[in-house]
């Protein structure tokens, strides 16, 4: 089995020698969401390197870090390149719920695309909390998961010609977009990932060189910790205590 595999499986809990397949792309998805975070200390602490396999293997497998979406659905998508699938890395827009909008930062998210017996899927495991942790079909069908419901809608706006709507379980009354993303605009050089890992670390309006965050799903719900506070949500319960950085340093030891 390839160093990767073996690594990505050490650090989520799967055997070793267990062969991915399709079938079991889900509980993989889980346990990688259970167990890396997506977090942005490398920014926060002016500690970036250059992406490239070894890099993010070194950092997220072997440190045993998190990521963000540029990291984490590249990881993702070299482990999914080793086990014989058929993926591609596209660019997407992330829609701002707070103002109605699509992302002033333009095309930053990273997410991957797996073609599976002529069946296009949508695959992500950098999406923060929102992780649909199953392959989405482009089909339009939705597919629930513990996390909720997701389905991949077919749009023909300027971010891309498809979008991914989502229903989080005990958050979400109805449907909101996630992100759109263009399917015929894929990544096609390392360096495409250097550009955006550029921009989020540095632009002014980037909500990810201001404040340090962590987040990752646990079996209940998930936990998110940040500078000011540490959020659980535990089967649709929610708790939120506030942090000093005494408290932050403990908590990251403690969850992440």
């Amino acid at each position: 089995m390839n160093k990767l595999t073996t690594l990505f499986h050490q650090r989520i809990g799967v055997p070793e020698n267990e062969a991915a397949a399709f079938e079991s792309l889900a509980s993989i998805l889980e346990k990688t969401a259970e167990t890396i975070p997506f977090e942005n200390r490398s920014i926060m602490e002016n500690n970036l390197r250059e992406i490239t396999k070894e890099n993010l293997a070194h950092k997220i497998l072997e440190k045993k870090e998190g990521g963000l979406c540029y990291e984490l659905n590249p990881l993702f998508y070299f482990y999914l390149l080793e086990n014989g699938f058929n993926a591609k890395l596209a660019t997407g827009v992330v829609f701002n719920q707070a103002a109605g909008q699509y992302a002033a930062l333009g095309r930053t998210h990273v997410t991957i695309l797996l073609n599976h017996k002529d069946q296009s899927y949508l695959i992500d495991t950098g999406f923060g909390g929102n992780l649909p942790l199953i392959p989405v079909p482009f089909t339009g069908e939705t597919v629930s998961t513990k996390n909720g419901d997701f389905r991949i809608k077919k749009v023909k706006i300027e971010q891309g010609d498809f979008a991914l709507e989502m229903k989080l379980k005990h958050k979400d009354a109805d449907w909101r977009i996630g992100y759109a993303f263009d399917s015929q605009n894929l990544i096609t050089n390392l360096n495409q990932l250097n550009e955006i890992q550029t921009i989020i670390a540095k632009h002014p309006e980037s909500s990810f060189n201001k404040h340090p965050l962590l987040t990752r799903l646990t079996e209940t719900g998930n936990i998110t910790l940040t500078d000011s506070h540490f959020t659980q949500w535990v089967d649709g319960n929610v708790s939120k205590e506030n942090v000093n950085k005494a408290k932050f340093d403990e908590l990251i030891k403690l969850f992440f």
